[in-house]
């Protein structure tokens, strides 16, 4: 029994060599894997993903009361236009004209004190110091007449541009303490873009240059130029922030919207998707 466990065992062996030189007969040999070149560039990790981007107006603000009154009208509603210097609001400014009227009197008779005064000062009648007095009155006045002069030129709130009226955070009626927002207005006549791109980009980036960015909003690409190039580099992220402006007029378009960055870097596939 001994010897037949010794055949079986050795039956066995030859069949698995067998076996296994047949596999390695007929497999497919392996191929080894490409590596990179050493001297090739690495890409950064902003070329293999979108560059987002989002409208923004020019110019915007928020309008702010600069004195403590209740608001008289309200003529521009939120959503429209309007132009350079037009009335955006104004206040009720009965006390502040009452005010006014009040320095009004307080200088003529402050004038006309001192008039008198330098009358009998020639005469010899008034001292010098009721005559200093009388001037130093005068000028007291003066300056309080400036004064309400000011606060109300407050009363009312003009455009300092042209533009549209994003959002109205007062009412008609309202009253308002000094500092409290009004209104915030953006000049879209120009809509901006700010954007980061690779700091390797710069070896080719010019203001001027033009791409597209397509907008999420309306799936359409829309012509775009660089106006502004960062003034430093992010040595973390190796990107650079860019802004650039939407070249031409387009009406769908406003402030708020976003989009994709559609660039042709020379030498540099792609990295946003073409429009749906």
């Amino acid at each position: 029994m001994s010897l037949a466990r010794h055949t079986r065992r050795a039956m066995l062996l030859l069949a698995a060599l067998t076996a296994g030189l047949a596999w390695a007969q007929g497999a497919t040999p392996v191929k080894p894997v490409p590596q990179a070149p050493l001297d090739a560039p690495a890409r950064s990790g902003m070329e293999r993903q979108d560059i987002r981007a989002q409208l923004m107006p020019r110019r915007y603000t928020t309008v702010a009361a600069e004195i403590g009154a209740k608001v008289n009208r309200l003529p521009v509603p939120e959503g429209s236009a309007f132009k350079a210097g037009q009335l955006l609001v104004s206040f009720d400014c009965s006390l502040q004209q009452a005010q006014l009227a009040k320095a009004q009197a307080e200088l003529d008779a402050a004038e006309q004190t001192h008039k008198t005064n330098q009358r009998l000062a020639e005469l010899n009648s008034v001292g010098q110091l009721e005559l200093d007095l009388s001037k130093s009155a005068t000028g007291k006045a003066r300056a309080e007449l400036g004064a309400n002069r000011a606060v109300l030129g407050k009363c009312s709130v003009s455009a300092p541009f042209a533009g549209r009226v994003a959002e109205q955070k007062v009412r008609e009626q309202q009253f308002v303490q000094p500092g409290q927002a009004m209104l915030d207005i953006i000049d879209d006549s120009v809509l901006e873009l700010e954007f980061l791109v690779p700091s390797r980009w710069l070896a080719w980036l010019r203001q001027g240059g033009s791409f597209t960015v397509l907008i999420d909003e309306t799936q359409k690409s829309y012509p775009a130029k660089f106006i502004r190039i960062g003034a430093r580099v992010d040595p973390v992220s190796q990107s650079v922030k860019v802004a650039a402006a939407i070249d031409g007029r387009f009406p769908e378009l406003i402030a708020g919207m976003s989009g994709r960055v559609q660039v042709n870097a020379p030498g540099v596939e792609a990295a946003s998707p073409k429009p749906r």
